[in-house]
């Protein structure tokens, strides 16, 4: 199997959650705790040679500039490969077994500059149109996992492979092709990735208590199981799931992905402020949740990755989203489309990675002991009329 189990290899959440534990800087205490992961996470090898970092020294800041790609996958599988049960699928909303698609509804780059005093989070639209590495055409770049999943089924079968093994090999491929597009779109080399599924991101929510969200008006959506009033509301399990995944009732998708950007910044702040790392309850029911829904690059080791990053808090975190043109691009065959310019992109990307300031503030980090050293502001990012961003207030639609 390609998808293997690695001691000390930890993750946090993917796509909507692994910020939040790659950005603390935490005890001895939760290092103990943390290492109850031994041998229990999922890795996959997909990150090119010409894109592994070797890792520093423990307890040294972060030597050489990093980008995570973190991906929410629509997946019915677990991240073994197992079918998920028909009961916890309906508890997410999610359909029956054959409804996935396997495509990537969320995808952020989190880069880490060198020193790892701060991060910046950029988030792709899912339906961005563009061109599939690979030769397969342009298309929505979330169908970049699907298609280089299918492509290498056939190949897998005729070397004798089946069920769960057969899953987690042709999700090695379609892994490799996602990431492979993303940095033909962005410019940027992917150093690391992490990918978590429905069941994993409904598991992480609760095991750190829920978190705060807040929105303009209520909502009631019948397919992805939404139902909330306006206002601030603290979500966890199928409700935080549900919160991050709805598209139906919503003015664009843009939204969605300021309520994924909201509900990350949330979760950072609430890991750090509620004592999760010494509090042994809390402690336990997220390192459970993280074995079985996470899935890591083979020779991330993420725990020492993440004691290069200690000091790092919440309010080190930036997020951007790409430039985009319209909504509503008519397509040959992936229907309306969000029309991206890959060269406006590679531009608003390269200037938001350089044009963060970062100053030593904050009062130290409540339960861990720890003094948040930096925090980011964007002093001449380049400007985009479609960008999805977080109102002042911190409610989103």
């Amino acid at each position: 199997m390609l998808l293997t189990s690695r001691g000390r290899r930890i993750g946090g959440r993917v796509a909507l959650g692994l910020v939040s534990t790659v950005v603390l800087g935490v005890t001895g205490y939760a290092w103990t705790q943390l290492s109850r992961l031994d041998g229990a996470i999922v890795t996959a090898d997909v990150i090119a040679p010409s894109a592994q970092v070797p890792d520093g020294p423990p307890g040294e800041p972060l030597r050489v500039a990093q980008n995570i790609l973190l991906v929410g996958i629509d997946s019915r599988t677990d991240s073994n490969g197992n079918p998920l049960p028909q009961n916890v699928l309906d508890a997410l909303h999610a359909g029956s077994g054959d409804d996935g698609g396997d495509t990537t509804d969320t995808m952020i780059v989190v880069h880490i500059p060198a020193g790892g005093a701060a991060a910046t989070a950029i988030s792709i639209p899912r339906d961005s149109y563009v061109d599939i590495a690979g030769g397969f055409g342009k298309h929505k770049i979330n169908s970049a996992y699907s298609r280089g999943k299918n492509a290498a089924m056939n190949t897998l079968r005729a070397q004798g492979l089946s069920g769960p093994q057969l899953e987690v090999k042709a999700n090695e491929a379609g892994a490799k092709l996602t990431i492979q597009t993303i940095e033909q779109f962005t410019g940027l080399s992917i150093n690391h990735y992490a990918a978590v599924n429905l069941a994993g991101f409904s598991s992480l929510s609760e095991a750190v208590g829920g978190v705060e969200v807040c929105l303009k008006e209520p909502v009631q959506d019948k397919f992805s199981g939404a139902s909330f009033p306006a206002g601030k509301q603290t979500l966890s399990g199928p409700q935080a799931l549900a919160f991050v995944r709805q598209r139906h009732g919503l003015p664009s998708d843009l939204d969605r992905i300021a309520r994924q950007q909201a509900f990350l910044s949330s979760m950072a702040k609430n890991v750090l402020g509620a004592g999760t790392f010494t509090d042994p309850t809390r402690l336990s029911a997220l390192v459970g949740a993280i074995q079985g829904s996470v899935v890591l690059d083979r020779g991330w080791d993420v725990l020492s990755f993440a004691q290069q990053l200690r000091g790092m808090s919440a309010g080190a975190l930036k997020f951007q989203t790409i430039p985009v043109q319209s909504l509503s691009l008519p397509t040959p065959s992936d229907g309306d489309a969000v029309k991206v310019d890959p060269a406006e992109v590679k531009a608003f990307v390269q200037a938001t990675l350089t044009s963060t300031s970062v100053a030593a503030v904050g009062e130290p980090t409540s339960g861990i002991g720890v003094k948040p050293v930096a925090a980011t502001s964007s002093v001449s990012a380049p400007p985009s009329s479609s960008s999805a961003s977080t109102p002042p207030d911190g409610c989103v639609n």
